[in-house]
């Protein structure tokens, strides 16, 4: 969901830039720095925007530099001139030697003497200029999301490998883990030859406590949620909440394998598959 895009173009002696970039976030949060002269274009570019985008932490600035940075003031030459010809009129009658050196440094702070430019108006040639501008921009952060987006496919699917992996090599100490609890129980009573006890009600108590302990269900809806998640990243654009949901799953699913683990072996393969998903869970925010 991160990028960043920009373009640009010139106009009749104006440079027409605009640049977005995108971070983040449930919902699309718009802020955006438009020149003067495009306000009127705000709701258009922020649908513009909206559509392309969805979703993320959107800052988007369209603004205008004049390429001619030499080009000379306007001056309004009628009065100017009518100035002129005061201030020579003024000097014969009062007999004052006209200046040669100061007229024009003079003049030019009387009042009036500047043209105030007025703000232009926008036409619909420079507009269709700026919104291609805008729109080469979007696509140029589009392009980044998606070049994001290929990375992140892959590392999703690196992730559910190693989970995958992970969750075959429990299975070996599953099986070992049932006669460690049966030898340790009767262990125990063993060690206290003064109790007597039923060994067919021993061993219905037994098998209830290693039901308890089983994680083939678990390991089943992992499974499960392993390959939901692939399907769900090839189903195309728009998956990132379902994904987000789905490693949530994933999660209970370890967890409660982690709970019912009550040997060394199995509880470090559980850690491990912890930090795989924990690495899925902070980048699934990227996604759509």
């Amino acid at each position: 969901m991160t990028g960043y895009g920009k373009a640009s173009a010139s106009y009749e002696g104006k440079k027409i830039t605009a640049e977005i970039k995108s971070l983040n976030s449930k919902a699309l949060d718009l802020q955006t720095r438009i020149a003067p002269l495009y306000r009127e274009k705000e709701m258009e570019v922020r649908n513009m925007i909206a559509t392309a985008l969805e979703r993320g932490k959107v800052d988007f600035c369209l603004y205008i530099e004049c390429e001619n940075q030499g080009q000379p003031a306007s001056i309004n030459r009628p009065v100017l001139q009518a100035y002129h010809r005061e201030l020579r009129s003024i000097c014969s009658e009062m007999d004052i030697e006209e200046p040669e050196n100061l007229w024009m440094s003079t003049l030019l702070r009387l009042p009036d003497v500047m043209v105030k430019i007025d703000n232009p108006e926008l036409t619909a040639e420079e507009w269709a200029v700026a919104k291609q501008v805008v729109q080469d921009a979007i696509e140029h952060l589009v392009t980044f999301r998606r070049q994001e987006g290929e990375a992140l496919q892959r590392k999703f699917e690196e992730k559910i490998v190693n989970i995958r992996t992970l969750l075959g090599q429990i299975e070996p100490f599953e099986k070992q883990r049932v006669e460690k609890i049966r030898q340790r129980i009767i262990d125990g009573l063993q060690s206290i030859p003064e109790v007597q006890y039923d060994r067919n009600r021993l061993e219905q108590e037994m098998i209830y406590y290693i039901e308890k302990l089983d994680i083939s269900e678990e390991k089943q809806r992992l499974t499960n949620h392993l390959n939901y998640f692939i399907e769900t990243m090839s189903n195309g654009h728009g998956q990132g909440k379902k994904l987000g949901f789905i490693a949530q799953e994933m999660g209970r699913e370890i967890n409660t394998t982690g709970s019912k683990s009550n040997i060394a072996e199995m509880q470090n393969i559980v850690v491990r598959m912890k930090d795989e998903l924990e690495q899925i869970k902070e980048q699934v925010l990227n996604v759509m």
